[in-house]
């Protein structure tokens, strides 16, 4: 399970994979996002997402959940310590619910996915559309990059990718 974890909408996106299985396309087995309400406050949106994303964890039973690194654009520094609130609370799932967590540089995912450590949104939603074979690319950005995480985690430990 790949998590794109923002205050105001964090995306996610399970993928099924099979072992040694280089044939194979990864499919998608749940795709979608969490959005909170800004008049709730810190707490109130933490809260949403916490109970959230854990009936996620509880339906689908992932194996891993996997996340990108956290870093802080020197322009939008805030941003960072925002989507940190909300990193925290999927490494806090992450234990209560026993399901190791794994943290990729933004980088490394996007080079994984499209061959380039710099791409952009729309390249990594079409990515995401051929890698899982959909008719077209996610809409929202937030849950392509959650699925781009799945799939960079799944092409690493299987040696596959762009």
């Amino acid at each position: 399970m790949g998590v794109d974890p923002g205050l105001r909408i964090t995306g996610y996106g399970v993928i099924s994979v099979l072992p040694r299985s280089a044939s194979r396309r990864p499919e998608l087995v749940e795709a979608g996002f969490i959005k909170t309400r800004a008049t709730a406050g810190i707490s109130g949106r933490l809260c949403t997402l916490y109970e959230s994303l854990k009936e996620v964890l509880e339906d689908l039973k992932p194996d891993v959940i996997v996340i990108e690194k956290l870093f802080a654009h020197y322009k939008h520094p805030a941003t960072a310590i925002l989507m940190g609130h909300a990193r925290g609370v999927i490494c806090l799932l992450s234990g209560s619910q026993k399901i190791p967590l794994v943290s990729m540089p933004p980088t490394h995912i996007k080079k994984m996915i499209t061959g380039a450590g710099h791409a952009k949104k729309p390249q990594i939603q079409r990515m995401v559309q051929y890698y899982l074979g959909l008719k077209k690319p996610p809409a929202s950005p937030d849950v392509a990059d959650a699925l781009a995480v799945a799939l960079a985690y799944a092409f690493e430990k299987t040696g596959r990718g762009a």
